[in-house]
């Protein structure tokens, strides 16, 4: 049994997250290959066990990550992917950040506050009622402290098997 978590934030928390050192930069892959996209979903999400993605044909998912309101992001360091967050635009109004997380080698070293910052900060760029996302308890542990931490409000649990 997985407790699942949904956290939304209603207005801009209006901060700026500096990055913890040089090197670092946020690319706009702009329709990303399938397999790109692909590496980025499990590279980032194995260990976790994210759903959702890995059983869709590529013409399916090709129509989700090539449809211009939703986005994916990739932060690199030092040249190297280290995380990506995948912004969901799909909905007028709100923004949902469909997948957010660093690649194994990332996690600890300081990235991720920088990274959900920046994340935060770009899906209230676009003038949303709110930006919302879920988490669950297969997560990264420090994933919902993290969320909570940055400003998300818990507003729905709920158990799925």
């Amino acid at each position: 049994m997985v407790k699942v978590t949904y956290l939304e934030m209603l207005a801009d928390p209006g901060r700026v997250e500096p990055p913890p050192r040089e090197g670092l930069a946020v690319v706009h892959a702009r329709k990303p290959t399938v397999a790109y996209y692909r590496f980025l979903f499990d590279t980032v999400g194995r260990k976790w066990n994210w759903m959702g993605r890995e059983s869709l044909s590529d013409a399916a998912l090709s129509a989700i990550i090539h449809d211009p309101r939703d986005e994916i992001h990739v932060l690199y360091v030092d040249g190297v992917p280290a995380g990506f967050v995948e912004l969901d635009r799909r909905v007028e109004g709100e923004v949902e950040v469909s997948f957010f997380g660093l690649m194994p080698e990332f996690i600890g070293l300081g990235f991720g506050k920088y990274f959900l910052h920046w994340t935060i900060d770009k899906a209230w760029s676009y003038g949303p009622k709110r930006v919302w996302l879920h988490t669950d308890t297969e997560d990264h542990p420090a994933a919902l402290p993290n969320y909570l931490k940055a400003g998300f409000a818990i507003y729905k649990e709920e158990f799925k098997d």
